[in-house]
């Protein structure tokens, strides 16, 4: 079980001098308990109450009593540094697992993110990522320290026992510490499933909790306060029923091993007084077999622990191990300034096998062109667009940009080419100065001012006392739709890509701050390929080419004249929204 997690303890490699400086202190801790209390009984006890002994002097009376504070000594402080060490390698090695976790999750292709729920990978990232962490260290650290105790008092039990009666009392005393592992396998067996499921009903519970303060604006209009909060009750319900069948299993090992622990000293008791055993030798043989107890329980413990974190493992790696399909190919070519011609060759996508999204999508956009993708709802427009930036590949045929396959291109240079403007735009919980320097970090302060304005958004953000250093709040909560959009728009002039994406972009705009922009994106567009997402066609008039996507396919292209009087579906598309 434990070669589960052999690959994982690279991480604790990078701390190897704590981790042996803590095993070290952990196997003192083990050997004072397991033989040093056992032979402080043998050695002091008898000295103390002997009643025909010699008369100590006060520095022997000294020296024996002070064995009692030294043991205890010895044992505090390597237990204290065990803990301290070993706790310090746990937290440097969570932040390493969590960091993997997290840079793992940036290259991920965006159909990862959309068959897992957010809540569920933060759980993941979380609480799955401290109980590996929690098991990593748990394991490296009672993996020798247990085994250290453990021999330290047994083999004291053997040599006291050997040398009081012979070979008959040493397995009359150990008889019963190998029944003590049954209840560890027994029990071991009842948590591993047990284990995955607490984590997936955890996940579950996050996932409930994430989703609800995204949507909190819904929950109040719709009046959903008790629906979610019967939602969320019967979900910790369900995870603390988990919790509790795990714990039933968990807790009844110590019980047991104790148990069968005073079985093995009554057994023992018996055995002494059948043997007219000296009670001092007596005291000394069950203080050390009760040593090697406390160890045993420890081991059984640290089972129960690596259950656990099979069960963390589990789903950590299906993160960590998942396919990261857009990476750059080991010959990837770097990209010149880009100029923008886009060509699709017999291009295919579908986001499962069965279910195509685009079929055989061929066509020329020559740099300059400013290209509107209309069409019903699902017919592949985003998917057409999705695949310029690579957050997708094709499945069938090819993309270029600049004669180039996207495929082959630096992916990092590609994106740098392209400015993306999404309907519903994103802002990080910063200040709106740094939002906009995400485009272009070594821009000057002038340029984000210039860019501020030629999306008409430098006077509002004036407006605000701190001006440019105002923090946005989480996704822009502090800005209205309309502020955020244009704070997008700002972003793109100051990214300035030969590639430019809309999708709606002035979706969220007033009449008059949307023709203003359409004035302003006049004159952005100048120079580069853009395409158009075009939900409302009062957006796409100044498009000089229009491609009419159908169930996966252009049915047509053409200029907006050309394709009202010749396709009926861009003609009733067209038509009926501009009847309502």
């Amino acid at each position: 079980m434990i070669r589960r997690f052999r690959p994982y303890f690279s991480y604790l490699r990078a701390h190897r001098g704590l981790l042996i400086v803590a095993i070290l202190c952990g196997i003192i801790a083990g050997v004072a308990s397991g033989a040093g209390l056992p032979y402080m009984v043998k050695k002091v006890f008898p000295v103390i109450f002997a009643k025909d002994a010699v008369p100590l002097t006060a520095w022997e009376l000294a020296l024996i009593t002070l064995w009692i504070p030294a043991v205890f000594l010895v044992r505090g402080v390597a237990t204290y540094l065990n803990t301290y060490f070993i706790q310090l390698v746990g937290t440097r090695v969570l932040e390493a697992i969590r960091l993997d976790f997290f840079r793992k999750l940036q290259i991920l292709p965006l159909s990862f993110f959309q068959k897992n729920s957010t809540g569920d990978l933060i759980s993941r990232g979380l609480s799955d990522a401290n109980q590996l962490q929690v098991t990593l260290t748990t394991v490296a650290n009672e993996i020798i320290k247990s085994p250290a105790s453990l021999l330290g008092s047994i083999g004291f039990v053997a040599y006291t026992a050997y040398t009081e009666q012979g070979v008959a009392l040493v397995l009359v005393a150990l008889a019963v510490v190998p029944l003590s592992v049954l209840p560890i396998r027994y029990i071991g067996k009842k948590l591993i499933k047990r284990a995955g499921r607490i984590q997936a009903e955890l996940g579950g519970v996050t996932d409930i909790f994430s989703e609800n303060l995204s949507a909190t604006k819904e929950v109040r209009a719709f009046g959903l306060e008790a629906r979610e909060t019967t939602r969320f009750s019967r979900a910790s319900q369900t995870l603390i029923r988990a919790q509790m069948k795990f714990m039933k299993y968990e807790k009844a090992l110590t019980p047991l091993i104790e148990i069968i622990s005073s079985a093995g000293i009554a057994f023992t008791l018996l055995y002494a007084y059948k043997v007219q055993l000296a009670q001092d030798t007596f005291i000394t043989l069950i203080t050390a077999l009760y040593a090697s107890y406390e160890p045993i329980k420890k081991l059984g413990s640290l089972n129960n622990e690596l259950k656990r974190g099979i069960g963390a493992l589990d789903r950590l790696e299906a993160v960590l191990q998942a396919p990261a399909a857009i990476v750059d190919d080991p010959a990837a070519l770097p990209l010149p300034r880009a100029t923008g011609e886009l060509v699709f060759e017999n291009v295919g996508f579908s986001y499962a096998a069965s279910e195509p999204v685009l079929r055989d999508v061929s066509v020329r956009l020559p740099a300059g062109t400013v290209c509107a993708l209309v069409g019903p709802s699902g017919a592949g427009k985003s998917t057409f667009a999705n695949l310029v930036p690579r957050f997708f590949d094709p499945v069938a045929g090819r993309v270029t940009l600049d004669g180039h396959d996207l495929r082959q291109l630096r992916l990092a240079d590609l994106r740098r080419a392209i400015a993306v403007v999404s309907q519903d735009p994103v802002l990080f919980n910063d200040t709106i100065f740094n939002n906009l320097l995400i485009a272009r970090p070594a821009a000057t302060v002038a340029e984000v001012e210039a860019a501020a304005r030629a999306a008409f958004a430098h006077d509002f953000v004036t407006g605000f006392p701190e001006g440019y250093a105002t923090v946005v709040g989480e996704r822009g909560a502090r800005l209205s739709g309309g502020q955020k959009q244009r704070l997008a728009l700002a972003r793109a002039f100051l990214r300035n890509a030969p590639v430019l994406i809309l999708d709606e972009a002035t979706s969220a705009l007033d009449s008059e701050s949307e023709a203003a922009i359409q004035l302003a994106l006049k004159q952005l567009v100048v120079g580069k390929t853009v395409l158009i997402i075009a939900h409302r066609f009062s957006t796409i008039r100044d498009a000089t080419k229009i491609l009419v996507f159908d169930q996966g396919q252009i049915v047509a292209d053409g200029t907006h004249a050309e394709l009202h009087a010749g396709n009926a579906l861009y003609r009733s598309l067209y038509d009926r929204q501009q009847g309502a």
